[in-house]
């Protein structure tokens, strides 16, 4: 279930991008989705954690019902939410600057569900923090819609093309097509060595019980990725967003090829070298999670020159769509590589995640590298 329903709930990710595009309202184009659909993000996700008493056949059939209508309200407030950054802020450094603070409360978020909701389990129990986590969310989205309620535009006139010549609109934009495979190969080759993290801890380094190193390598690698975000910026600002992408996947080529060497250098400990590399690698993936929004928003500046209309929900839908599809690869490839080693006595298969992974985010980078789209979009005059 956790692999099929986010795959086909996938496919709804452009469609309701397009509903959004095309929606006419007193209150435009996204707050009607944000408004209506978070309290059933909310409140699925709650009920997520408390299932049926019954058998496991009724209690998988109610998980798998709860989990799609989950999936379909996250996507339908996620979505049409996101959509609002390039809507509201049109100019580059505005938005570098409040995806950046997207970043650090991302980070904040992640804490939280890291953190707090396990003391919340063992103290209270599932249901409780469930609650907790399910408010929290509603009223984070909430405060957020309600900080930019006067600045959504009302009068952005909706878009008037058919879904399916608005998705060959999208994949004939030049710089989407170069953008979206860099992205989505960095985004499959960081997945799978996070998915890895536990095998070297394992193999490699030779600890038998796994979940504490690996938690401490996981915060390493956050504390550096924020961390890193001014030093993103500037690169930047001094350059151009696409020249700081690139370095930033080059750098993630040059660390992820490393982690095949984690224990051979002499004289330092294997588990120090380990941490140092998670360290190093926060600095690309800054770049992972600061470009890709300031990006994306750049190509549907330069969609409006070509086909007349904001879309901007359709292609950050697309872009997750593509995303989820490519990125449910990784677990698949991860396990191959491991066939040819896992171990401590053999551990080939875990040393080849690492250059592999670089491998995929170079061919993104080698596509990437014909993207030329300055940071400023040169906008027609309103229709």
């Amino acid at each position: 279930m956790l692999t099929a329903i986010p795959l086909v709930s996938a496919v709804i990710d452009p469609l309701v991008g397009h509903w959004s595009d095309t929606t006419r309202s007193r209150l435009g184009r996204r707050l009607p989705f944000i408004l209506a659909a978070t309290p059933f993000w909310a409140l699925f996700g709650f009920l997520l954690f408390t299932p049926p008493h019954g058998s496991e056949a009724e209690i998988a059939a109610y998980l798998g019902i709860v989990f799609a209508l989950y999936s379909f309200a996250s996507i339908a407030s996620g979505g049409p939410y996101e959509a609002l950054m390039p809507e509201i802020w049109r100019g580059s450094r505005q938005r570098l600057s409040v995806n950046g603070y997207k970043v650090y409360f991302g980070a904040a978020g992640g804490a939280v569900g890291l953190v707090a909701s396990g003391l919340i389990v063992d103290r209270y129990g599932f249901r409780t923090m469930a609650l907790a986590i399910a408010v929290l969310a509603l009223l984070s989205r909430y405060v957020g819609m309600a900080a930019i309620w006067r600045h959504a535009s009302r009068t952005e006139r909706p878009v008037a093309i058919p879904f399916r010549q608005a998705l060959r609109a999208a994949f004939s934009n030049r710089y989407f097509m170069l953008y979206l495979p860099g992205f989505v190969l960095f985004q499959v080759g960081l997945n799978m060595v996070r998915a890895a993290l536990p095998y070297y801890v394992k193999a490699i380094l030779g600890f038998h019980k796994t979940g504490t190193l690996v938690a401490v390598l996981t915060a390493v690698l956050i504390v550096s990725l924020v961390a890193s975000i001014p030093l993103q910026a500037r690169i930047a600002h001094r350059t151009t967003k696409r020249a700081a992408f690139a370095r930033a996947m080059l750098g993630a080529t040059i660390v992820f090829t490393l982690l095949a060497f984690v224990g051979v250098v002499p004289y330092l400990p294997k588990t120090a070298q380990m941490v140092g590399l998670m360290a190093a690698a926060g600095i690309p993936i800054a770049g992972v999670y600061l470009f890709p929004a300031t990006l994306t928003a750049d190509v549907i500046d330069y969609d409006r020159t070509q086909t007349g209309y904001r879309r901007e929900a359709t292609y950050y839908q697309l872009h997750s769509f593509v995303e989820q599809v490519a990125t449910s690869l990784a677990p698949g490839l991860l396990a191959l590589l491991l066939l040819f080693g896992d171990t401590t006595g053999n551990t080939t298969g875990v040393r080849l995640v690492g250059p592999v992974a670089a491998g995929l985010v170079l061919v993104g980078f080698l596509i990437f590298r014909r993207y030329d789209l300055p940071d400023e979009v040169p906008q027609p005059a309103p229709a």
